[in-house]
């Protein structure tokens, strides 16, 4: 059936709202993490973004902010981003969209009946809601291994939701190495502060312990805007003799955050953060001296999405994913997949959620699925225009590679 005139709106918006979604990264975990996964208002509303927003508006000092209870704080952001002001921030906003999706009325105003209704749901569901009006298939996590609380769990043996895929973070073993020597030597791995032969193989063992216990995807890590490849600094040696050959050998990504300038502000802890520019040269050089690894790689600055585009048209082995952090707003969205469209076709992850907050899956999938809808509307249109026939089957064939199918891709899952 060919799509023409009037209908192309709705045939995209209805295959895009109705596609099922495998989120490439997030922060969460499954039911048996216990209170490692968080949800329900009071984190919605204390989610570092809006501490970030409302330490803006206040006279109050981080550390009295901070020394507040979770409830606290959740009331003074209410009081102050939704009361005392419009919250029309995409933070804000974020909020209310979610409540919205649960049913709540917003226009009540009542925090009070939030977190009743918010409190009355049991965990498994709380996830079930919220991946039924996502319309998710599948999240991945972030793993931490070198978190204590999260890996006495991997340690006891924990099965989880399969709807919970599992990400092995190596931040603090790649990014603050001398500080990782002595955690590694109490777990009975022989390490030593020279990254010699010795140590890079029990690092390799280090890794396939942990990929036995979490059964990861792929690898991953954030990284600083002066990240640099090749490099002879231990992250630079880790990387080249450990990690590298370890995704070779297991066959897995890894994936590369760039661009995260950390406690910019440190009196804000971990809504301190900021961005820099970083060098896609080091991006091009890891996938030109390693063919047979995929990279996943998404930038934090805006001023590197276009070379970072371009050196996706080189290299096979680069995958780029989502409108990472700071990018994920919808004025940036739509800019940033307007562009991939036009330089990578469909070849790419439009977005990942990121989030920290269960209940930030509905609003942060809602608000790009409706951002990436009209960037697909106006790329049909102009292929239209040429006089293509484009059939429904054609759409929905798209819209199911940029939400899951480049995904499974990526990640070998199909």
């Amino acid at each position: 059936m060919a799509v023409i005139g009037e209908r192309l709106p709705e045939i995209v918006g209805k295959s895009v709202a109705e596609a099922g979604i495998i989120d490439v990264h997030t922060h969460l975990y499954s039911a048996p993490f216990g209170d490692l996964l968080l949800r329900g208002i009071d984190e919605l509303l204390t989610y570092h973004y809006l501490i970030a927003e409302t330490l803006r508006c206040m006279p109050i000092k981080p550390q009295a902010f901070y020394a507040m209870s979770k409830r606290e704080q959740a009331d003074l952001i209410w009081k102050t981003l939704f009361l005392e002001r419009s919250p029309i921030s995409e933070a804000c906003r974020g909020v209310l969209t979610a409540l919205q999706e649960f049913g709540l009325d917003t226009a009540s105003r009542d925090l009070t009946c939030y977190r009743d209704f918010f409190s009355s749901l049991a965990i498994t569901e709380h996830i079930d809601m919220t991946f039924n009006k996502a319309n998710l298939e599948a999240i991945v996590m972030t793993n931490d291994p070198f978190d204590p609380n999260e890996y006495k769990r991997w340690e006891a043996g924990i099965s989880g939701d399969p709807r919970f895929l599992a990400a092995l973070r190596l931040d603090p073993l790649l990014n603050t190495w001398a500080s990782i020597v002595p955690i590694l030597q109490g777990r009975g791995y022989r390490v030593d502060k020279d990254i010699g032969e010795a140590t890079v193989s029990e690092i390799l063992r280090f890794l396939e312990n942990c990929y036995e216990k979490m059964a990861p995807l792929y690898l991953a890590v954030s990284l600083s805007p002066d990240f640099a490849y090749p490099d002879i600094s231990p992250r630079g040696k880790l990387l080249k003799d450990a990690v590298l050959p370890f995704c070779r050998e297991a066959d897995l990504p890894l994936a590369l955050m760039i661009g995260v300038k950390k406690l910019t502000n440190p009196a804000l802890g971990v809504a301190g953060d900021s961005v820099g520019k970083a060098s896609v040269d080091a991006v091009e050089r890891l996938c030109a001296s390693n063919p047979e690894i995929r990279f996943l790689v998404s930038m934090l600055s805006r001023e590197n999405q276009h070379e970072l585009c371009v050196a996706a048209r080189k290299f096979p082995n680069l995958k780029l994913f989502g409108c990472w952090w700071f990018l994920n707003n919808p004025s940036l969205v739509e800019e940033m997949t307007a562009m991939r469209l036009e330089l990578l076709g469909t070849s790419f992850i439009p977005q990942h959620s990121d989030a920290r907050v269960l209940d930030q899956l509905i609003y942060k999938w809602k608000h790009s699925k409706e951002t990436i809808t009209k960037v697909l509307v106006k790329k049909y249109q102009d292929l239209v225009d040429t006089g293509w026939i484009l059939t429904e089957d054609e759409i929905k064939r798209d819209v199911d590679s940029l939400f899951r199918g480049n995904v499974n891709e990526a990640l070998h899952l199909a």
